[in-house]
């Protein structure tokens, strides 16, 4: 009898404590982190196929062709489990190399528009538009990730959850970052130049 209460007793401190609350919002989290890797897999998928695209311009800058494969390289081999959403310095390498390769294509995109020919090839302005909507789709699944990571550190800080957080050893999750704060913080020159 004596067990039985103190069961009872133990199940319903756990259902206000934010236990269920915690697994809910940890695979919320996961999920979301399953999407925002699909998309970076989707994105990573195209890369070939615009390189394969972009070397049929006899003139196109090798530098840039490499840098974008490069890019793709490091963003692909990195090994990313669900443990690396626990880890801030394995996510913050992740994002880095995630970062490189969105920067490695911008330059691209913005190199091609001096290939009139390339431009007009419509296999390449096909694989142009899946990756601008790949782009969008990973801005969405980031922002969906960021979304339930806020919820679950509300869950992790607030009192009494924290409590329960402490002693499951729910510590909070890491979440996007912006790479370079500082440089985005000043507004962009804008120069229209002068008429003579």
């Amino acid at each position: 009898m004596k067990r039985w209460l103190l069961m009872i007793v133990a199940v319903l401190s756990l259902t206000g404590c934010g236990y269920n609350d915690f697994q809910r919002l940890d695979e919320q989290s996961r999920s979301a982190w399953s999407e925002v890797l699909n998309q970076y897999q989707r994105r990573a998928d195209l890369v070939p196929n615009i390189v394969a695209t972009v070397k049929g311009e006899a003139n196109f800058e090798q530098e840039t062709l490499t840098k974008v494969v490069e890019a793709r390289a490091k963003a692909t081999s990195m090994q990313v489990t669900p443990e690396t959403l626990n880890n801030p310095e394995a996510f913050a390498k992740f994002q880095q190399a995630q970062g490189e390769l969105s920067s490695a294509l911008s330059r691209l995109m913005v190199t091609v528009e001096r290939y009139p020919d390339l431009k007009a090839n419509q296999g390449f302005r096909d694989l142009r538009v899946q990756l601008e909507g790949t782009e969008n789709r990973i801005t969405v699944a980031r922002n969906r990730y960021i979304q339930t990571v806020q919820e679950y550190n509300v869950l992790a800080r607030s009192f009494p959850s924290n409590l329960t957080a402490m002693v499951f050893g729910y510590p909070p999750k890491a979440n996007f970052t912006v790479q370079n704060e500082a440089q985005i913080s000043v507004p962009p020159q804008v120069d229209f130049g002068t008429k003579k």
